[in-house]
């Protein structure tokens, strides 16, 4: 399958790196020109739970035209850019390309369908890869628990199912979902607890946890993402927050969630789709939730000056 990565940030890398192991014809496509440069001429150094190793055969590219018509598109970027990526498609897309969107957060489908007219969009939630790019060429990732893909819409598809195979036969743990909607919700309740108090506070998974004090707000942060979740009818697998938000931090307590990473780079973060969104949907539904206005304050200072 020929297949488009857009955003070979840390996940994109490994998305890139595995998919084209397996031999996939992988276009990686990205703005940081030095790591593009580096993938072209030496390869895609990648180290970590998957083993340490040089990925050859990736093309890389800082022009999305480059790589043509493709099967599938991969977006990986962070989720400010979704919509930006969704308008540089046209080159890549034909009628029947796949556009998969893989974000932190909520709304990505729903980015891509505000600059794009497409019925070909599947959602997927990546979880426990604790991924990272220590030096432009090089993508290292802590664990690969696995890889949760839906149709936007609901339903099990055959294309949603041939999709699924491709990943597994790139090493990866797949499952597929009737309601996607429901595990991006899990996993943004994850990522709200464990990525909002670890970038508040300068902190790994481990040490939110084994804190106190960081420990306590991150299950106010959780537990007020989880009442709105179900006051929007979200059908959770579990009725803990608290216990699933401790179970997913304690798999990988040296890892540096990416708003954390964002901070340490001096790079935007995406806490207006995860932490942020949390009051924002909170004010549809007539709720508050005082812990999340709070750390997105907390986020959004240390990232003002960049």
């Amino acid at each position: 399958m020929k297949i488009a990565i857009i955003g070979a940030g840390a996940m994109g890398s490994v998305y890139a790196a595995l998919l084209a192991e397996s031999g996939n014809d992988v276009w990686a496509i990205d703005l940081w020109q030095e790591h593009v440069a580096a993938i072209q001429r030496f390869g895609l150094n990648v180290s970590g739970f998957s083993g340490d190793r040089i990925v050859a055969g990736i093309n890389a590219s800082t022009n999305i035209a480059d790589a043509g018509p493709c099967d599938l598109v991969v977006i990986a970027t962070k989720a400010s850019g979704v919509g930006a990526a969704a308008k540089s498609l046209d080159p890549i897309l034909t009628d029947s390309t796949l556009i998969l969107t893989i974000q932190n957060g909520l709304g990505a489908g729903e980015r891509i369908q505000a600059n794009i007219t497409s019925e070909n969009i599947l959602l997927g939630v990546a979880g426990g890869f604790g991924a990272s790019i220590p030096k432009a060429g090089h993508v290292h990732h802590n664990g690969m628990e696995l890889i949760r893909l839906g149709e936007m819409h609901g339903g099990i598809t055959t294309r949603l199912e041939n999709v699924a195979k491709i990943w597994q036969e790139a090493g990866f743990n797949v499952k597929t979902f009737e309601d996607i909607n429901q595990l991006i919700w899990e996993k943004f309740i994850c990522n709200v607890a464990m990525s909002g108090s670890a970038a508040a506070f300068d902190r790994t998974l481990g040490e939110v946890i084994n804190d106190p004090i960081t420990w306590a707000i991150a299950k106010h942060l959780a537990i007020e993402a989880y009442e709105i979740g179900k006051a929007k009818g979200i059908h959770f697998s579990f009725d803990d927050p608290v216990s699933y938000v401790k179970d997913f931090g304690s798999k990988m307590p040296e890892a540096r969630p990416s708003m954390l990473l964002d901070l340490m780079a001096q790079r935007k973060t995406e806490v207006d789709a995860i932490n942020g969104m949390v009051p924002e949907t909170a004010k549809h539904l007539g709720l508050s939730a005082p812990y999340n206005e709070v750390i997105t304050a907390i986020i959004m200072a240390k990232q003002s000056d960049f």
